[in-house]
């Protein structure tokens, strides 16, 4: 085989774990990781279950290539926050909710004993609470306006992020992702005379 030809062929191999991990989230999305087989995974890209363990041997590191692909669109976690930008990532959200039904519903699982993706989770969590508190430290200082810490708000940070996508998720017609988002960074930014 002459390089011209290998490097042919392993851009077919990484097009076709592209392909597989797309399908994954697709299945994921609609039926949760438990209700996923790698047979829905496999018919969906046109393959059999045998030719999909080529590419992925378990269900386990399918759902390792999906929660990777889903962290490197959003560059989480190892990137550093800017308060600027966060918004602006709310609103891409809002327009994929594919992804974000993926996640959302691996992230709900995942607080199962057991579950092959709670550590993934537990660990993310604790980055994306360290980024935000970096963030919010940049951007406010040892305090905020509202008198806590960045390591105090930061929790609350995240879990408005989330919160906020299981809502829009359910009823997209009457939650405004974006919209409610930015209301909540224009709270954080408020004094606590200006709120009384």
């Amino acid at each position: 085989m002459s390089y011209g030809d290998a490097m042919n062929a392993r851009v077919r191999s990484e097009e076709r774990r592209a392909e597989i991990v797309r399908a994954a989230l697709e299945v994921i999305a609609e039926r949760g990781y438990r209700g996923a087989s790698l047979g829905a995974v496999a018919e969906r890209v046109g393959l059999t279950q045998q030719g999909l363990l080529h590419y992925f041997p378990t269900k386990d590191a399918l759902l390792v290539a999906v929660l990777q692909e889903r962290d490197q669109w959003d560059a989480v976690p190892n990137t550093r926050w800017r308060m600027d930008l966060l918004a602006s990532l709310v609103e891409y959200n809002a327009m994929r909710p594919g992804i974000i039904q993926t996640f959302s519903a691996l992230l709900g699982e995942s607080v199962t004993e057991g579950h092959p993706a709670r550590a993934y989770f537990t660990d993310r969590y604790v980055q994306v609470r360290a980024n935000m508190a970096e963030m919010l430290r940049a951007e406010y200082g040892d305090h905020l306006p509202n008198g806590l810490t960045p390591e105090r708000t930061a929790p609350l940070l995240v879990a408005v992020m989330d919160g906020l996508q299981y809502q829009w998720l359910l009823d997209p017609e009457s939650v405004d992702m974006p919209g409610a988002f930015r209301d909540f960074l224009t709270l954080l930014g408020e004094n606590r005379e200006d709120a009384g």
